[in-house]
């Protein structure tokens, strides 16, 4: 089928379950976990609808820092099956999956005077272990290259902006970078489709039972119910909403956008470990559209759940005063472009920092016979979704192969068959880095006008693209545009700059 997600197959689809076509299974919630589950359904052979309120990745799963992290902080903590887990996701991310939206980012401790010898030796000590995690996941050397020591001189070409004064070097690990998280999700949900299933955003689900839902058109009123054999909810911190029985405990992660001048236009992510912690690092990471993010913190999010959480001044504060510690420059809050906040749905173990609390992932069966998927990482979202659905099928007595999304290629990847046409123009660099092996495509299917200039002057993204969202990536709304097919939106001043010309295109 086709990979294109769009206004008249959104209503065609929707007419077809408002006429009484059933569905094995129906998932709620459309981030990353929930258009995983909708994929690994979908490639089984399972009919899936799914159905997310607002637009894809519009909760947590755009506000992360955009890592694919091989689990090297949960060794610290003795926790080896989620570390050795997520090395080995990692590894399928890179090198099946998604090779064309996750690479290799160097990360660079720098050695100052600040730093005393025990913290220097358990941060090799975990870089090396972090190599062996690696190996372990089988993931090779030339995809994610071997922990090193650097010299000064290479330290400062890394990260321009790094302080001098007693700099004896630094400590060089590599990790996997997405160009973005709500572009993962947007692929995910796009090859599910391509396997038939239905991607449903904008449609509200509510009296979820076992074997059926209400179904909401957002932008009609008009309602439904909705037979399924199995019903997940996917819905991470809003979880609860669905399953009164289910005690998740928020954690606020809380990250800055910073021009990459700021910086020195680093090429490796300035990592700074956050005095007193075994396992937790400040991260200045350089990020697509000339940007470093700077995060992240860990704090608890009582209270009701809000659609777009936001930083705190105490957090700003102290991210502003961690990175400074490492900075030649002092950097103060009028160079801080935008910022952002994202909350992780923690299982509520009901003690303690929600930094100690496990990442790992829980299925659970509710009183009414709802199937939910709750905690858990973006970079587990595969493994997430292979398991709650093993549980549905075992519990439901679905018919189903096998899970086949380990060795799947998404939308963009090489080795996915989607028809290529060839563009008559040079491609610039950044739509290439954001659409992999479809890049010809978003220009080559172009009807606009000036496919390849600029959306702005200054600001790396193209008219084709913002076409391409509304015709082939789901997006309805300018937010969806600006926000989320794109992440122009994350500095104030240039989502201003743009808002007329997403106009044009919906």
């Amino acid at each position: 089928m086709s990979t294109a997600l769009n206004a008249a197959r959104r209503a065609t689809e929707l007419a077809e379950l408002a006429d009484g076509a059933g569905v094995d299974v129906v998932v709620i919630g459309g981030g990353i976990t929930g258009v995983g589950i909708a994929l690994d359904a979908a490639t089984r052979g399972l009919s899936v609808a799914l159905a997310e309120k607002h637009d894809l990745a519009f909760g947590t799963s755009r506000w992360s820092s955009k890592l694919v992290h091989g689990g090297l902080r949960y060794l610290a903590t003795g926790n080896v099956g989620i570390a050795r887990r997520s090395a080995i996701e990692r590894g399928i991310l890179m090198t099946r999956n998604a090779p064309h939206l996750v690479k290799a980012m160097p990360q660079l401790v720098p050695l100052l005077p600040s730093m005393n010898t025990a913290s220097r030796v358990l941060v090799r000590t975990g870089f090396v272990a972090g190599d062996g995690l690696r190996k372990l996941a089988g993931t090779p050397a030339s995809t994610l290259p071997r922990s090193r020591r650097v010299d000064r001189r290479r330290a400062i070409e890394l990260v321009p902006a790094v302080r001098r004064a007693g700099l004896a070097g630094g400590l060089l690990a590599y990790d996997g970078q997405l160009i973005d998280d709500a572009r993962l999700v947007t692929a995910v949900a796009r090859t599910a489709a391509q396997h038939g299933a239905r991607i449903l955003t904008r449609v509200a689900a509510s009296n979820a039972t076992g074997t059926s839902v209400t179904l909401t058109d957002q932008l009609t009123g008009e309602s439904f119910d909705l037979t399924a054999r199995a019903v997940i909810n996917a819905t991470g911190v809003w979880a609860g909403e669905v399953d009164p029985s289910l005690k998740l405990r928020p954690s606020r992660g809380t990250h800055l956008v910073f021009d990459a001048a700021a910086f020195g236009n680093p090429a490796a992510a300035l990592t700074i470990p956050i005095p007193g912690e075994i396992n937790r690092f400040v991260f200045a990471m350089p990020e697509q559209l000339g940007r470093v993010y700077l995060g992240l913190t860990d704090e608890d999010a009582p209270g009701p759940i809000p659609d777009v959480p936001q930083p705190t001044a105490a957090e700003i504060t102290f991210l502003l005063d961690t990175v400074n510690t490492a900075l030649e420059t002092t950097l103060t809050r009028d160079d801080v472009r935008g910022a952002y906040a994202g909350l992780r749905p923690l299982i509520d173990t009901g003690e303690g920092r929600t930094a100690d609390i496990s990442r790992e992932h829980a299925v659970t069966e509710s009183p009414s016979g709802v199937i939910s998927v709750v905690g858990g990482k973006l970079t587990e979202y595969r493994y997430m979704a292979e398991d709650v659905l093993d549980r549905a099928i075992e519990l439901r007595g679905l018919t189903a192969g096998e899970c086949r999304t380990r060795n799947l290629p998404l939308v963009g990847a090489p080795a996915n068959p989607v028809t290529t046409l060839r563009a008559q123009v040079e491609l610039p660099g950044s739509l290439v880095a954001r659409y992999g092996a479809e890049a010809h495509n978003v220009v080559a299917r172009a009807t606009c006008e000036r496919p390849v200039e600029p959306v702005a002057d200054g600001i790396e993204v193209t008219r084709a693209e913002f076409e391409y969202a509304v015709t082939h990536e789901g997006a309805l709304t300018v937010d969806d545009i600006v926000d989320r097919r794109t992440r122009i939106g994350l500095v104030a001043e240039d989502r201003d700059r743009v808002l007329a010309v997403a106009e044009e295109f919906l």
